[in-house]
């Protein structure tokens, strides 16, 4: 099969696959304040996150590249959109663009449609700090996204085995490569100890990518003539991993995984997320809808968001973390076994 035909397959399995009917935000409440204080039309969404200044802390995640043509009108209505909502946005992977030069086009419209925007190159474990500057040259990015997907490797048929040198790729490019890198996972979440471990090789920014949205295991098992199917429900709950990587210091954690609109995004901020990031759903509206559906949503999830905000009495996304919260069901039991005084 050809890559850009697998390219392909990814997005329609990823937008047709069956959804988990559990989201694990719902067994989180944020604790209503009844006494608002703000002024909502100064509500602020700037953002910080170490180096990276966000006009929102909502971004569009990683999705589609190097799918020939189509990818590439996918990616140029994404970009139009970010720029028309001032969120920041991640490009797919670029392997296939170091592979196959006639790829890089897909990603290279994002830059050309969003000129100052925030843009995230992205690259495999696999690749070298060669190939991760030669992607971050090719978009003008202002972060290096490297992703981690053993388990989807595991199950694509044409996957790789042999995962011996990604922890030195991913130190040589975090060590050499003059942008902020962000590690992530593509829908299995982090531990607490994935997350000192790649603090302790240098790496200050991480997104969890934990399960709840897009499932790589069953769009994987989607193309399997013989599906490993016992695999559709592993990782972590993004809720639950959000908890897992602050039991890091210093580390800025990005949630993904499940984010459904301003409050599932205003939840993971509450938990000590500095930025969310949501890919399938964006991207179901922008296919079904158009581009400008694309737009008013983004513009309807970040006034969901402020509502949050308002609610809480935080006049910029920072304000929101710690705010108080109830936690029920599997990520209260998860969040008293797993996050310990001591590290919490």
């Amino acid at each position: 099969m050809s890559r850009s035909k697998r390219k392909i397959d990814h997005i329609r399995h990823a937008l047709g696959h069956e959804r988990a009917p559990y989201n694990h935000f719902d067994d989180m409440n944020i604790v209503h304040q009844s006494l608002a204080r703000l002024d909502f039309n100064q509500i602020t969404l700037t953002a910080e996150a170490g180096e990276l200044k966000l006009s929102s802390p909502l971004f569009v995640n990683a999705m589609t590249g190097g799918g020939g043509e189509k990818t590439r009108e996918i990616n140029r209505d994404l970009a139009i959109a970010a720029r028309e909502t001032g969120i920041g946005m991640a490009v797919g992977s670029q392997m296939s663009a170091i592979k196959r030069p006639e790829e890089r086009s897909t990603y290279e419209v994002v830059r050309e449609m969003n000129p100052e925007g925030v843009v995230f190159a992205n690259v495999g474990s696999e690749a070298s700090l060669q190939q991760a500057e030669e992607v971050a040259n090719m978009i003008e990015a202002n972060a290096l996204q490297i992703h981690i997907n053993t388990l989807q490797e595991l199950i694509m048929p044409e996957g790789d085995r042999d995962f011996t040198s990604r922890m030195s790729n991913i130190q040589k490019i975090v060590n050499g490569l003059d942008l902020p890198v962000v590690v992530k996972e593509v829908g299995y979440g982090m531990s607490m100890e994935t997350a000192q471990t790649l603090y302790d090789i240098g790496v200050r920014y991480i997104d969890v990518g934990g399960r709840g949205g897009t499932n790589f295991s069953r769009v994987e098992n989607l193309r399997r003539e013989k599906p490993f199917s016992s695999f559709n429900n592993w990782g972590i709950p993004t809720p639950a991993s959000i908890l897992e990587a602050r039991s890091s210091q210093d580390l800025h954690v990005f949630a993904s995984g499940g984010i459904r609109h301003g409050l599932d995004g205003a939840k993971a901020l509450v938990l000590g997320a500095c930025g969310f990031g949501m890919a399938g759903s964006l991207l179901k509206v922008l296919m079904e809808e158009g581009r400008e559906a694309l737009i008013e949503e983004i513009h309807h999830i970040h006034e969901e968001l402020k509502m949050a905000m308002m609610l809480l009495n935080a006049s910029s996304p920072e304000e929101l973390s710690g705010k108080p919260y109830v936690l029920t069901g599997e990520t209260k039991a998860w969040q008293e076994q797993r996050i310990t005084n001591g590290r919490w």
